[in-house]
């Protein structure tokens, strides 16, 4: 590790409903971007599938998701899958999961750093510009949840397709305030792919090489995922954070 640089361990929450190759390369972009300011040093990267209690339509079991995001990351030396959240009976809150996160994310960073002494290590979140989308929609987050996330944790949020974070970002008082702790990053070779197009290609019977690594498009295959059925699950319900939101007490809540 380059002397005087801050160790980080990237995390990204979301469905990875499959993980595609768009999702990996977030991975790749947000690395460089944080080793060209000088001050961080990326040493792992995290990637977190939701529960199957988010409840998002077409959303296919944590079983089947997580062993494909296995296969999709037996190819990189430093990204790897984290069950904990997959594992929850209900939907969690992403600072929750953050929380959790640092705990192992400290140990890792202990174990590569036992022999010598050197700065704390950080934890920040990995996310699509669609991501910070969602923090313009009135009431989907806790004040006092994206107060943490950025405060706290921090951000790294690659642009995506016609999306671009900043005006989120700007938009967002909380984001404002912790502006140094967000950090955007621009990627100038655009891929549109998403997972729901690529859910959409399989179901019609079409290609998705190219979309997705090799062992993924076979695993699906095997297993018969991303059909017309498959895809009507959970159709008509709410998603479990917005649910969560508007039950008398709820904690609120933040899209994973």
């Amino acid at each position: 590790m380059a002397a005087g640089r801050i160790p980080l361990v990237l995390l990204a929450c979301g469905s990875f409903n499959p993980i595609t190759n768009q999702h990996m390369r977030l991975f790749e972009l947000a690395r460089d971007h944080m080793h060209s300011t000088g001050n961080y040093q990326v040493v792992k990267g995290i990637v977190s599938p939701v529960s199957d209690g988010y409840g998002k339509q077409g959303l296919v079991s944590a079983e089947h998701r997580n062993a494909m995001a296995k296969l999709a990351l037996q190819t990189s030396d430093w990204i790897t899958i984290d069950e904990w959240e997959s594992d929850q009976p209900d939907w969690t809150e992403t600072v929750v999961t953050m929380r959790c996160g640092t705990i192992r994310s400290n140990n890792c960073v202990t174990h590569l750093n036992e022999r010598r002494s050197g700065p704390s290590p950080q934890l920040k979140l990995l996310c699509g510009a669609d991501f910070l989308e969602g923090f313009r929609v009135p009431g989907m987050w806790r004040p006092e949840d994206l107060e943490e996330l950025a405060g706290a944790y921090g951000l790294v949020c690659v642009s995506r397709g016609g999306l671009q974070p900043e005006r989120a970002a700007h938009e967002s008082d909380a984001l404002w305030r912790h502006r140094r702790n967000v950090f955007l990053v621009r990627e100038w070779v655009h891929n549109e792919a998403s997972a729901t197009e690529v859910r959409r290609a399989l179901r019609r019977g079409l290609s998705a090489k190219y979309l997705l690594p090799d062992d993924v498009i076979d695993y699906i295959g095997r297993h018969a995922l991303y059909t017309d059925a498959s895809e009507s699950k959970n159709q008509g319900t709410p998603l479990r954070p917005l649910a969560k939101q508007y039950q008398p007490g709820g904690t609120g809540g933040s899209l994973a």
